[in-house]
């Protein structure tokens, strides 16, 4: 899985912001590509957390 295979997808609506983030969690992209293709920082389960 690419970074424009995810974006296809989530602009498709085929993947959610959660799908997303496992692609983060699993380093197939970037914390800056998770925010490009949703338009949000991602916040992780730590700062969640935190508030």
């Amino acid at each position: 899985m690419t970074f424009e295979q995810i974006k296809k997808n989530f602009d498709r609506k085929l993947w959610n912001k959660q799908m997303v983030a496992k692609a983060v969690e699993k380093n197939v992209i970037t914390a800056e590509q998770y925010k490009e293709i949703t338009g949000e920082e991602l916040v992780s389960a730590e700062q969640k957390n935190d508030n």
